[in-house]
């Protein structure tokens, strides 16, 4: 039988659902080339890890691979494709820490993180050269974050049988920082500044942009709803300045307009969270009952801010989610699973991380680099059924309407760092949130800001809404920022009609600001991952924190201590320790300290 006959007898899903077209596409180029290494670049929302896990599961089932380990930026990614990979039947163990060496009997492989991969690259190397293994590397450019990392990753996995790169981003690097395990042309390119130079052009084995998943309705139409306002000011002088958003002028005017709107003090933020709420109500009454939003912080501080303010305005509490809380990985997943309209959160949804029934976003952030909004949008695009659409409310300012409008364009280029004379080239990082004082004077000082709505963004025009609203019919308000139903034009007519509705239900109710209001409502700490109970890498854990217990009793019981308890029950049922020993030595330990009770 031949390799593709081979790979065909073998089910891409255990959910039995079809691969799509980029994804068989892709898989016969590499069962053709059969390479030890293939960059993927698909859009977010494409089904990049289905993709990866029916070649892992086919290269499993040949035989040419007998383990994968899969690399991503975040712990809550490990359990997301730990999930993915149970429901089509390959067990990959979330859980193994550097500090246990072998990976345990009954895995077919592991999930881990770059930084862990960083920590202990000789230990990462053993195990992907101690059989032939599969290292999957999810969003590739985080090789490049710095020389440690890409040096790690590449010690790590450089003698792996074969690597699978994946990204859905365009990601930039120094020109002395190439990414391990990508190939590069050398091409030429022209700045910002209008000056050319010599830049790195990634070579994508296979390439599957927005344009195409849009066409094959992969991925949801974006309608990009950008909100002005007049912000006020004080600056180190003391002075009152007042700018619009969209018409700021300079970039430091600009930037502190922004600024002062993203303050929780002032009434952008409530305005924009209102229209969001709004949204998500007309996308549940038409076709999307479990619709919900995400709205993006700049830090921890504004995020717990802001859910007091969607709390204040929508009347019900959002999900925040912090990357210091210990049960964000439950929340995400509880959010993902669950019927709550919003969720708050600074950076921890912003790549892979997987919320299909979210489809608005709310951009309550000073970050403004490519890279992280087209992550940021990713996780609103993902396409469930015909006809969803997705919708971003955003500052109208000139670099996020920037990158609205070229959201579309194709780019592999890898370009070299701006110069660092060069002011304009610093909108890759935030701008500062807060500045200490100098010498006991404040610095900045944001007073207020109102907001109104200022235009939809479509195909790289700016359509305002001034027309007459009798222009659309009240039938047509259904299909709000769906293409192809209402034109740019009717859909910012029909937003702006709603903003003076808006600002009304906004003043009712920001007396009740006057108070500190209970932060979010909580829920128990609940593990509501569908079918949990059947994931052998979950049933593990559980198991170890089972035996724990249950040393504990014995001990107690017994007079005897843990470390005792544990040497005998390793006697008595043979095999390596409990961090490291399979499902089924683990159900035969407990039943042992069963009958020890």
């Amino acid at each position: 039988m031949g390799s593709a006959a081979r790979a065909e007898a073998v089910a891409p899903q255990r959910t039995g659902r079809p691969l799509r077209a980029w994804q068989q596409a892709a898989l016969e180029q590499y069962e053709q080339e059969s390479p030890r290494d293939f960059l993927v670049t698909a859009t977010p929302g494409a089904g990049k890890t289905t993709f990866a896990l029916t070649l892992a599961a086919r290269l499993l089932q040949r035989r040419e691979v007998a383990r994968v380990v899969v690399v991503c930026p975040t712990d809550h990614l490990r359990l997301q494709w730990a999930d993915a990979a149970d429901r089509m039947g390959i067990v990959l163990d979330p859980g193994l820490t550097n500090a246990v060496g072998p990976v345990r009997a009954g895995t077919q492989g592991y999930v881990t993180t770059y930084a862990q991969v960083a920590g202990k690259p000789m230990l990462h190397a053993a195990r992907a050269t101690a059989v032939k293994t599969l290292v999957i590397l999810d969003e590739v450019h985080h090789a490049g974050d710095g020389l440690s990392w890409g040096e790690a990753v590449e010690e790590a996995h450089g003698r792996a049988a074969r690597r699978l790169c994946l990204t859905g981003t365009p990601f930039r690097t120094k020109p002395d920082e190439r990414i391990p395990f990508v190939r590069y042309e050398e091409d030429g390119f022209e700045g910002d500044d209008g000056e050319g130079g010599l830049g790195l052009v990634s070579r994508a084995d296979y390439t599957y942009g927005y344009r195409e998943a849009l066409a094959d309705d992969v991925v949801r139409p974006v309608v990009f709803a950008a909100y002005t306002g007049t912000s006020r000011w004080r600056n180190s002088a003391g002075e009152v300045v007042a700018a619009s958003l969209s018409e700021a002028g300079t970039r430091s005017v600009e930037m502190q307009a922004w600024r002062t709107a993203l303050d929780p003090k002032g009434q952008w933020v409530p305005h924009v969270i209102a229209a969001m709420d709004d949204r998500i109500t007309h996308l549940r009454e038409n076709g999307m009952p479990d619709a919900a939003g995400l709205v993006l912080a700049s830090d921890q501080d504004d995020a717990r801010a802001y859910a007091r303010i969607v709390k204040r305005v929508t009347g019900k509490a959002p999900e925040l989610i912090l990357s210091d809380d210990p049960r964000a990985s439950k929340k995400i997943e509880r959010f993902a699973a669950g019927s709550a309209r919003i969720a708050v959160c600074v950076r921890m949804i912003s790549e892979g991380v997987d919320v299909p029934r979210a489809a608005v976003l709310a951009w309550m952030t000073s970050y403004r680099t490519p890279l992280f909004f087209a992550q940021a949008v990713g996780r609103v695009v993902r396409a469930r059924a015909p006809h969803e659409s997705a919708t971003v409310f955003l500052p109208a300012v000139r670099p996020l309407l920037t990158l609205a409008a070229s959201m579309e364009e194709q780019r592999n280029h890898v370009l070299p760092p701006p110069k660092a004379a060069d002011p304009e080239a610093l909108d890759l990082e935030p701008p500062p949130r807060r500045d200490p004082p100098v010498d006991g004077v404040r610095q900045f000082e944001a007073l207020e800001a109102d907001a109104r709505f200022a235009h939809v963004l479509h195909g790289g025009t700016a359509h305002t809404g001034s027309g007459s609203p009798a222009e659309v019919a009240p039938e047509d308000e259904d299909f709000l920022g769906i293409p192809g139903l209402l034109t740019a034009e009717q859909t910012a007519e029909l937003l702006a009609r709603r903003d003076d509705e808006l600002r009304a239900r906004i003043a009712e109710r920001h007396h009740d600001d006057t108070g500190e209001l209970p932060l979010v409502e909580d829920h128990p700490d609940e593990d509501l991952a569908d079918g949990a109970a059947g994931r052998s890498w979950r049933d593990a854990a559980e198991l170890r924190r089972e035996i724990n217990r249950l040393v504990s009793r014995v001990s107690a019981k017994t007079s005897t201590p843990h470390a005792v308890v544990h040497t005998q029950l390793r006697k008595s049922v043979p095999g390596p320790p409990s961090a490291s020993a399979s499902i089924e030595v683990l159900r035969a330990r407990r039943e042992r300290l069963g009958t020890m009770l």
